[in-house]
């Protein structure tokens, strides 16, 4: 495949500037994995030959992947039993981890963050129990299994805090950062060598990241890494470009302001417009070596391994036949 080239500019600006000792996070939430087999998914690797998605992201370079964990989902899916069978798979193929805390019974994100069902009565004291003992035995019954995960998001795209109303951030940000504060310390009591992600969304938008950061600093929140999502084709007009460098200087700004590391823990782009997944895609990981004193840790991309519209998702990095579009050769870069 002929590289273009902004891709070989990237690649030398790479190998001159990345001097950090860990090696680049390059990987990938394949969190629907299990209930797409289950619904008779398969997947392929470069050649068309059915393999197993591990190998084939292994094969493109990904050495991280991101599980997610709802409390009581109604269809099991994303519950604990079903992430540690995830988890053992993405272990045994060699994988780092990152467990990511939605708490709550779905999706948690900018627009909903609703209690599990089971907490909807609970006290705000209560609700600070259930999400340290839930973050514990959760990450207890994977290191019973033989896995720990080397990062842990305490919430999911919090924009706004998590565990509304009580942890909406906007009507208290005090509650939202015992909140983090409660996951944080039960992640520790796990390992302490575990390192916390607060995740917002929109990573483009810095006055967003300052007013929650800011908030949860001032009101004692503890934390070791800002992650952040980007998906360009969903955000203004769609130009990737510009919103990977305002991503980039957001990222860089809120090292310098808070000292904490930062990595982009959710990508997506269309499927069908593999070049500019690609460059994307390569743009977000030569950046993060660029960020302020190696504090930038890497790139996951979203459910790279959607295809045909799963649950009317178009982002992924696979075409209809579940074979990778070239844009996955982009975390080969490095």
């Amino acid at each position: 495949m002929k590289k273009n080239l902004l891709t070989t500019l990237l690649l030398g600006s790479a190998l001159l500037f990345h001097g950090q000792g860990e090696a680049m996070v390059k990987g990938a939430d394949v969190s629907w994995l299990t209930q797409m087999e289950q619904a008779g998914y398969k997947f392929y690797n470069d050649a068309g030959q059915q393999q197993d998605l591990f190998k084939t992201l292994k094969e493109h370079g990904m050495n991280t992947i991101r599980l997610r964990v709802w409390v009581n989902p109604a269809d099991g899916w994303n519950n604990i039993n079903d992430v540690i069978a995830k988890a053992k798979r993405a272990k045994a193929a060699g994988f780092d981890l990152l467990i990511d805390f939605h708490y709550s019974d779905s999706w948690a994100d900018p627009g909903k963050q609703t209690k599990p069902a089971a907490w909807q009565s609970y006290t705000f004291e209560q609700l600070m129990s259930n999400v340290w003992w839930h973050t514990y035995n959760s990450l207890i019954a994977l290191k019973n299994a033989g896995i720990t995960p080397k990062w842990v998001q305490v919430g999911n795209e919090t924009n706004n805090g998590m565990l509304w109303e009580e942890g909406r951030a906007s009507a208290n940000m005090k509650n939202f950062a015992w909140l983090i504060n409660s996951g944080y310390d039960a992640v520790k009591a796990v390992d302490g060598n575990i390192k916390v992600i607060v995740h917002l969304a929109n990573c483009e938008n810095n006055s967003l990241y300052r007013w929650m950061f800011d908030g949860l600093k001032n009101n004692g929140a503890k934390w070791d890494v800002i992650g952040a999502s980007i998906y360009p084709s969903q955000s203004g007009n769609g130009d990737w470009f510009t919103l990977d460098n305002l991503c980039y200087d957001n990222l860089a700004d809120m090292v310098n302001r808070y000292g904490k590391e930062v990595m982009i823990v959710e990508v997506g782009m269309p499927w069908d417009d593999p070049k500019n997944s690609y460059d994307t895609i390569a743009d977000l990981l030569n950046k993060m070596k660029w960020i302020p004193n190696g504090k930038g840790l890497g790139v996951l991309y979203w459910e790279p391994q959607s295809h045909k519209s799963w649950q009317g998702y178009s982002l992924g990095l696979m075409d209809n036949s579940g074979k990778p579009t070239y844009a996955l050769d982009a975390f080969l870069l490095q």
